[in-house]
């Protein structure tokens, strides 16, 4: 989905002229200081950011401010479809209040409103309720394009391998290879862990007759067909309105839960700076803090929800969990506490699992990775084993280790997708929290690089000689005057 209205192009063009003005006013990007490495299999980028989306070009444009040039962007998709937005995202908007500006560093000719009355005008901005989908799509791209942003497309990343020597050797699919001293998965929400099949979906019908919110999914194919939604997450509400809106006949959403979740714990988060202080907290009050957040459903947006509602297609199930799933006759049969129904589809809308264990491209290293189970002890009964396999992050999104033996190895990793929510809270994936974790993954990325070379960066200073001063004294020529007797 994009945005109909013509942009004008004059306007945008004068802002891009004002951003490059601010970008020289505060001194952006200039000369990098990191030392080049060598190696015998080619050349050695000083950090490789996994993903493209909005986190992937953020970090790259945070590195540029701290004068990191040397740096790769790599995404699988294809240009312009990196991230959620123009693949499986099905959302009218974002969920988000318009007027955050999570990804343009304080810089006001960056921000998603100057972007949008650019193109569209300010009064379409004021009457704007929430961003649509495909037109923060267009603002990614654009700001992709107006940074200078170095993204290779096509390019899926593998398995990462450490080397010696504080290097990693990123595999490509295809059998090529990318080195790089530091390595960030910004692999947006599912990057963590992967989307939840429940076993009771996997081992009763064959692949073709379900799919996840995060998948591919051909309504055309489901025109005047009956579907069934496991799940009431906001993706759930999402999903239902756009299969409606493609022509498909029934759509049934099952929710567990007696009532629609009404409360959405981040607005909370965002008024109070919890958002941006989260990170300041103990262990045990933030698993507090998490075990609660997860309990919570993200509730649709009340337009989303109003929108798929209103479609006479379209029904509510509460406190219908599934209790059994069966393939009859080509068709999926759910069978609820009060009823039994039968689709010719099922889509599920059942969250995610954050698990390092889980990722093919960490698989090196993985069995080195501290989680929050390892880290943090909590009584019996308030353990929680959806954060306790979240990896325990260190204060910039570094992964941290079990033991002595995962030091070398995952050192110059960072995990700044969803599974960093329980370690420092809204930042990764958030667009609420973007903002203030950019910053803090930045910094510690350009701090560990300095780290690394310190002995030889201190001798260098303590060695320099530079002159700067040129003057001397006395004067080779004494001023013209009289002389006095």
């Amino acid at each position: 989905m994009t945005n109909v209205q013509p942009i004008d192009t004059v306007a945008l063009a004068a802002l891009e002229a004002e951003l490059a003005r601010q970008l020289k006013l505060v001194d952006a990007i200039g000369a990098e200081w990191t030392r080049p490495r060598s190696h015998p299999e080619g050349h050695v980028y000083d950090v490789v950011i996994v993903g493209g989306g909005q986190s992937g070009l953020a970090t790259a444009y945070g590195l540029k401010r701290e004068r990191v040039n040397n740096i790769l962007i790599l995404d699988e998709s294809k240009e312009g479809f990196e991230g959620p937005w123009e693949t499986y995202a099905r959302m009218v908007t974002l969920r988000t209040p318009k007027g955050l500006t999570p990804i343009d560093y304080g810089l006001p000719a960056l921000t998603p409103q100057a972007w949008y009355e650019a193109c569209y005008g300010a009064r379409a901005w004021e009457e704007l309720d929430k961003i649509p989908r495909g037109v923060w799509m267009e603002y990614l791209r654009w700001y992709r394009r107006v940074l200078d942003l170095p993204v290779r497309n096509e390019a899926k990343v593998e398995r990462i391998v450490p080397l010696d020597g504080g290097i990693h050797r990123v595999m490509l699919a295809g059998g090529e290879a990318v080195l790089a001293r530091k390595v960030v998965l910004a692999t947006g929400i599912q990057g963590g862990g992967e989307w939840h099949t429940p076993p009771m979906i996997r081992d009763a019908l064959p692949r073709a007759l379900y799919a996840h919110t995060s998948e591919a999914i051909d309504f055309e194919a489901l025109k005047g067909k009956r579907i069934g939604i496991l799940g009431g997450g906001a993706s759930a509400f999402d999903n239902a309105n756009w299969a409606l809106e493609q022509g498909v006949g029934e759509v049934h959403v099952f929710m567990r839960r007696a009532q629609m979740p009404r409360i959405n714990p981040i607005r909370f988060m965002e008024k109070v700076g919890l958002a941006a202080r989260y990170p300041a907290l103990s262990d045990t009050e933030k698993y507090r803090a998490m075990a609660s957040f997860l309990s919570h459903n993200q509730p649709p947006t009340n337009d989303t929800f109003n929108r798929a509602a209103s479609w006479p297609g379209f029904a509510l199930h509460m406190a219908s969990p599934w209790e059994s799933v069966a393939h009859e006759d080509g068709a999926v049969v759910v069978t609820t506490p009060h009823a039994r129904f039968t689709f010719d589809f099922v889509i599920l809308s059942t969250g995610l699992i954050s698990d390092p264990r889980l990722r093919p491209e960490l698989a090196e290293v993985a069995g080195h990775i501290a989680l929050w189970g390892d880290k943090v002890k909590m009584p019996q009964g308030q353990r929680n084993a959806l954060i306790d396999a979240h990896p325990y992050l260190g204060p910039a999104f570094e992964f941290t280790p079990r033991d002595e033996a995962g030091v070398a190895p995952l050192h110059g990793l960072f995990a700044f997708n969803y599974s960093a929510l329980i370690s420092l809270g809204l930042s990764a994936s958030a667009l609420s929290g973007m903002n203030k974790a950019l910053p803090r993954l930045v910094r510690g990325i350009a701090d560990q690089l300095f780290l690394d070379d310190r002995e030889v960066l201190l001798d260098a200073f303590i060695a320099y000689e530079e002159e700067e001063f040129l003057g001397q004294w006395p004067l080779e020529t004494e001023p013209a005057g009289e002389s006095v007797e």
